[in-house]
């Protein structure tokens, strides 16, 4: 999505949230010509973002995936970015599955020699521009509501890579209840990433800080850096560096 003009965004969004619009009630909402509207379908899913159907088109994403996109946009933005000057020439890093975490690579255009190992699918797009990065999707299921791999072959195959930088995301987190995820079946995942690395980076925003998921998967404490937003009040960045953790406001 954020590789789209605001009009394609809209579309996708539109579809999104009612599948069954036709050519003629998105030219509609658009205001737009049905001739207009007819070549921003054929348009998008040549880029891989809709399915064409008769008279119509269908998200080629998981509806949750779109919803995630459209949340606190400039916040993920700022906090992959900062995520990337981390990154120099030659290394090698793991990006976790997110909508946060995958915008990293939008960012690192332009290193050189990287290599990259994910579960992630949604950072193709960003990766096909940069000639420089090694790319290593690890295999496994995969889950459509995250564009993620997932389970034991995703584990396995995580276990035999050791890279200079993690950066992982988490649906909730806090010094007293650790990192939590709402997904238990990523959960080994992420903590076989933190595992399997020099520095473990966690991408979230403020207001995950106290939220507790699903499941726990890994303490506060075994994360090196936290980089999140500045609505993160000053008691917060005290107790969390209290742990041991770094903490980067953007």
């Amino acid at each position: 999505m954020d590789n789209l003009k605001d009009r394609e965004r809209t579309i996708v969004r539109l579809l999104a949230d009612d599948p069954l619009l036709t050519i003629n009630e998105i030219a509609g909402r658009l205001r737009v010509s049905v001739v207009t509207a007819r070549s921003d379908l054929d348009s998008l899913a040549e880029k891989g973002y809709l399915v064409r159907t008769r008279g119509g088109a269908l998200p080629a994403f998981h509806p949750e995936i779109i919803s995630r996109q459209q949340q606190d946009v400039e916040v993920k933005r700022r906090i992959a970015r900062a995520a990337a000057e981390l990154v120099e020439d030659g290394d090698s890093i793991m990006i976790e599955s997110g909508t946060t975490t995958a915008l990293v690579a939008r960012y690192l255009l332009g290193r050189k020699n990287l290599k990259i190992v994910t579960d992630s699918t949604l950072i193709l797009p960003y990766v096909r521009a940069n000639p420089m990065v090694t790319l290593e999707v690890v295999g496994g299921i995969f889950r459509p509501a995250t564009e993620s791999m997932i389970g034991p072959v995703t584990v396995r195959q995580l276990e035999t890579y050791h890279v200079k930088y993690s950066f992982i995301g988490s649906d909730g987190f806090s010094c007293e209840y650790g990192l939590t995820t709402n997904f238990v079946d990523a959960a080994e995942v992420t903590r076989t990433m933190a595992e399997h690395c020099d520095t473990v980076v966690l991408l979230a925003d403020s207001g995950k800080y106290g939220r507790r998921g699903y499941t726990r998967y890994m303490e506060l404490s075994q994360v090196d850096r936290l980089i999140t937003d500045t609505g993160m009040d000053e008691d917060a960045v005290g107790e969390i560096s209290a742990c041991g953790v770094d903490v980067t406001r953007v």
